[in-house]
């Protein structure tokens, strides 16, 4: 998700909220249950959401794993550059 949010980064997350395109989501892939990722909610997809890294050259997302499961949305980040977060990146 860079450069959005990077490794390290503390977020803060409103778990069960609902997504929309555009947000900043915590995430988890049937394929991979264990796995919590960061990624950008693009559009509902079947009874998930289809997400993208904000690095498409760097990222693992739906195009490789299918719809996730959103698990919450990251509004802000607290640690070490404190803002909301919002929008896509301007690239």
């Amino acid at each position: 998700m860079s450069p959005t949010v990077r490794d390290g980064d503390v977020l803060l997350v409103r778990f069960g909220a609902a997504p929309s395109p555009g947000d900043v989501v915590l995430v988890r892939w049937s394929a991979r249950p264990q796995q919590l990722s960061v990624k950008r909610a693009e559009r509902p997809e079947g009874d998930g959401w289809w997400v993208l890294g904000d690095n498409p050259d760097g990222s693992t997302d739906s195009r490789s794993l299918g719809p996730a499961n959103v698990v919450g949305i990251a509004f802000a980040r607290m640690w070490p550059r404190p803002g909301r977060l919002r929008g896509k990146p301007p690239f």
